[in-house]
This record gives C-alpha cells, structure tokens and sequence, in this order.
C-alpha cells in the first residue's frame, strides 16, 4: 500500500542485520554511518512495524469470525475486528503522512543561516530578530542547538548568524523557512514615524554528514586569517578564522567563531558540506517542477516568503496565502500556525502531484 514506505522499512531491517555483523562492529566510521542512517529511519520503521503487526491481527479476526457459528461469539469477533479496521483507518492516514512528507521526516538535523539583506542597520536588528525567533522556537520543541559562526554589528544586530539544529522531526518542520523574510515598521532611528521596509534572508539546509557528502581534499582552498569583530571585540592574535572553497563548485565558507582553528575548520566543513547537500537538492528540485507543480520548498534564497507587518500586527506567508494578526507570538516563537500550515499545503499539493502522474 506504500511503496516508499516498505521499501524504507526493508532498508531498516538490512541496516539491523549489519550491526551485528562483526566486520562492521570492527570498524567504527561505518558503524558510525549506519547508526545514523538507522535513527532516521527508525520513525518509519516503528510505524511501519506497528502497520504489519496491526494487519496480521486483523487477519487473523477475520478468520476468527469466519470459524466461529455461535451467534454470541460472532458477535464479539465482528466488534473486535470493526475496532481493529477502525485502527487501521487512523494509521493508514498516519502512513499517507509519512509517505507525502518524503525524505525530510527521516531528518533530524539541520543548519540554518540567516543573513541580513537590504536596509543597513535595520535589516541586520530584524536578523537579529528572527535568530531570537527561530531559538525561542528550538527551545520550546525541546531540540537542540549549537552556534557555528555569528557576526553582531555595534547597533545589537547581526550581520549573518549560521547555527545547527538537531532533533526528531526539526528539519522536516523548518524546511520551509528558506528564502527572503521581509519586515515594515518605524525604525527606532526614524525620527519622522516613517514605516521603513528591510529584509533578512533565511536558509536551511539539512546537516550532511561525510558518507552522505565526500569532498576529496585535493578539491579545497584553505585559507588562514584573524578574527575579528565591530568594536575590538573577537580579535585574535593568531590565525584561527578558516576559510575553505571548494574549488569544483566554487563554494565558500568562513568560520571563525572558536579561538581553536581546528575547532573553527570542523564548524566550516559541516556548512560546506550542508551547502553542497542544498545546491544538489535544488538541482533535484528544479528537474522536477517540469513534471509537477512546486510552490514551496525550493530553498531560493532571494524569493520573497513571509512579511512582518508590525503597525498591523500581522504576519503575512505569500506562497500559502495564510496570514496571522499575531505578530507578537510569533516573534516570541510561537510558529506552530505558520509550520503547520506549510506542511499542509506541501502535503496536499504531493498528493495532487501523485494523482496528476497515475
């Protein structure tokens, strides 16, 4: 009944199997790479399992009543078996969940970057602004974060900001918040009451690891500077900013957040990795939108998303057409509408896709 599903389940089961294989056992960054593919995957495999197990028993009640001539016990078996077909109604949704939500829900982790766009320093308070969203967020869904790279400017804003986020179900709910986020209101600089427009851009990437992304190190730059920072803050004597490009795709990353280079050049291979993960993706994205209508979850950085109207108190999504006069909630976290409308929307819109294609 679910293909991708089964077949994920398969692959479940086969990875159990090779935990046990003592010539993996003996070798840890295999056993370490399997560990990581079997916790994505054990969400669907647990309700997979619960889906065959749930099968067999309504096979075997339906046999049950099939044996059984005494009009008592029919009775009991028929309401045995109606409750267990009632059961497998809810799960079979559950499954249509899991199957349209595709690879991200075997996601945990993720990393996200936000960088301030157009309007000076504005623009970089409103990243500000939206870093504190996205961790009052985290907190409250009980994931874990850790801070990888954060540039503040002297007015309290910050310039970019590249952080991590892990936990059950965290990239398949923050995937969409990828792209431009715009905000309109009266700066505390405006002197005339003017409502000024500024913007901060969003991305988030799922967290590859090194079986998932190889990069040969023949194929980076490396390059070595000092940190620093607005006003003296975070200047270091020694050389422990990295920069690494990876010459085949031309992608850049620079970390300088720890005072260890080691530190600093692990941070900066886990961005790059994320990145090059990212660029494939919407690579894979972009093949598919000549099959099959996508408006959301491309990842496209400069598409406009989300407005934050703060005269009106209203935040505004563009790609569903929700809007919510909750302004203050959601600045302090409360994301819940806006997540679960996105999946929504993407869940209805795979489901269309799957029926234009039969």
């Amino acid at each position: 009944m679910f293909p991708s599903l089964e077949a994920k389940y398969q692959r479940f089961i086969e990875l159990e199997q090779q935990m046990q294989d003592p010539s993996v056992l003996g070798n840890p960054a295999k056993m370490l790479a399997i560990q990581k593919e079997y916790g994505g995957l054990k969400k669907v495999a647990q309700t997979m399992r619960a889906w065959h197990a749930l099968e067999a028993d309504i096979d075997a009640a339906r046999m049950m009543l099939d044996e059984e001539t005494d009009p008592q016990s029919r009775k009991y078996a028929q309401e045995e078996l109606d409750q267990l077909e009632q059961r497998r109604e809810g799960m079979a949704t559950e499954l249509e969940d899991l199957a349209t939500a595709g690879d991200s829900i075997t996601r945990g982790g993720l990393i996200m970057e936000i960088r301030a766009g157009t309007g000076g320093d504005e623009a970089a308070l409103f990243a500000q602004n939206l870093y504190e969203m996205y961790c009052k967020y985290i907190d409250q869904r009980g994931w874990k974060r850790e801070l990888i790279d954060f540039h503040p400017t002297e007015m309290g804003g910050l310039r970019e900001v590249v952080f991590s986020v892990s936990g059950e179900g965290a990239f398949h709910e923050l995937q969409f918040e990828s792209g431009g986020h715009r905000v309109q209101r009266v700066p505390e600089t405006e002197t005339q009451g003017r409502i000024h427009t500024s913007a901060a851009t969003v991305a988030v990437m799922p967290e590859a690891d090194e079986v998932e992304i190889d990069i040969k190190p023949e194929d980076l730059k490396i390059d070595t500077f000092r940190a620093s920072g607005p006003g003296g803050q975070k200047v270091n004597k020694t050389e422990s900013a990295i920069r690494i490009t990876h010459l085949p795709t031309g992608t850049v990353v620079q970390c300088q957040d720890e005072k260890s280079q080691h530190k600093n050049r692990a941070s900066a291979m886990r961005v790059l990795r994320s990145r090059i993960l990212e660029a494939q993706q919407q690579q894979l994205h972009a093949e598919r939108a000549s099959h099959r209508r996508t408006l959301i979850g491309t990842g496209d950085r400069n598409s406009r998303i989300r407005t934050y109207n703060f005269p009106q108190g209203r935040v505004t999504d563009h790609r569903i057409g929700l809007t919510l006069h909750k302004l203050d909630q959601i600045m302090s976290g409360d994301l819940k509408e806006l997540v679960q409308g996105l999946l929504e929307f993407d869940r209805q819109e795979r489901l269309r896709g799957d029926n234009d294609n039969v």
